[in-house]
């Protein structure tokens, strides 16, 4: 198996992609601006705002205005004010609070005890050994994996399509039109299926409950279960359940970090950015430009005035060569890269 890294460090915004035989299967997503008590692996100490025993748990106060929620399991308990250690272990989604896992009882004023891991220690885990691609080759490779996650993916054979709705991920595989009278096994194309959804869904940085919809009925059970384990990993918190007389597999990811669709985007039906991620955007292009020819004297970003007011500070930290001008005629998030 050959692995490959790919970094991209542009002011505002770390990115990395990890790519195993070619095919980017983790987008890491680092910014500047979010707050270190909430990352995942993140520990502090909380004081318990508020028991929720409906919940079967309590509202913490992390600090600094950041609350998450705590599940408390096995005769814990938490009272109202009380101080607890935490460690989070699902960063926030929708309107949804981060979750913290109690770790035991704390002392003092809520604050950070230990920062998550960063992104940089994440990949030395993931891939380690291997010297990260930088430049405009990470920016491309970047781009991208984040490309290839909002899509369907395609297999010798079929087409697989995940979707994420408000209760559950849903996974629809399909043979392709042209091979629908042809022999190929079942059992394969649903066996490449089961590994090309997990790795959408990896991308896309998704959890909870999943239904896949194989190509026909009365699967051999045990395969497929093999097929399901191997392609979704070996986490024991992922739950599978056996395929039902509808072809459907079941079964419960653990969360982990914010989905991807909701750090990148207001809309994302209609990919409509978060004006950060718009302004990042921009300085990512021009990045690449910088990057793309060094001999130029001058590279600016031209924008429309709430766009450059974002995108100002990180244009700075380009360096000399980097410019910004604001252009009233253009949309919000539009750009253009001009060079001398």
């Amino acid at each position: 198996m050959t692995i490959e890294v790919f970094l991209d460090d542009t002011p505002g915004e770390l990115r990395a992609v990890v790519e195993r035989d070619g095919r980017a299967e983790h987008i890491f997503i680092e910014r500047a601006e979010d707050a270190p008590q909430i990352r995942l692996g993140a520990r502090s100490v909380a004081r318990v705002r508020q028991s929720a025993p409906g919940l079967k748990g309590a509202f913490i106060d992390l600090g600094g205005g950041l609350d998450a929620f705590m599940p408390l399991k096995g005769g814990i308990s938490a009272p109202q004010g009380s101080k607890v250690e935490v460690e989070i272990s699902a960063e926030r989604r929708e309107a949804k609070a981060p979750v913290a896992r109690w770790l035991g009882a704390g002392e003092g004023e809520p604050r950070l005890l230990t920062p998550a891991p960063t992104l940089i220690q994440t990949l030395e885990r993931l891939a380690p050994g291997v010297e990260p691609v930088t430049g405009r080759a990470a920016i491309d490779a970047c781009d991208a994996a984040v490309e290839e996650a909002q899509g369907p993916a395609t297999l010798s054979g079929g087409l697989v399509h995940v979707e994420r709705t408000r209760a559950m991920i849903t996974v629809d595989v399909d043979l392709n039109a042209h091979d629908m009278s042809r022999s190929r096994p079942r059992d394969e194309t649903n066996r490449l299926a089961l590994k090309a959804a997990a790795r959408l869904i990896r991308l896309n940085r998704w959890g909870g409950l999943v239904a896949i919809d194989l190509i026909g009925a009365q699967h051999d059970g045990k395969a497929v279960m093999t097929a399901a384990q191997g392609a979704f990993g070996d986490d024991p918190a992922t739950v599978f359940g056996p395929v039902n007389r509808f072809g459907v597999l079941m079964l419960s990811m653990p969360w982990g970090r914010s989905p991807l669709e909701e750090i990148l985007y207001v809309n994302a039906r209609r990919r409509i950015l978060r004006p950060e991620q718009a302004a990042q955007a921009a300085v990512r292009r021009l990045r690449s430009a910088l990057l793309e020819d060094t001999t130029r004297a001058r590279v600016t970003l031209r924008c429309a005035p709430d766009l450059a007011a974002r995108a100002g500070p990180l244009v700075a930290q380009l360096g000399p060569r980097a410019h910004l001008k604001t252009d009233d005629t253009l949309a919000t998030s539009d750009f253009g890269i001009e060079t001398e």
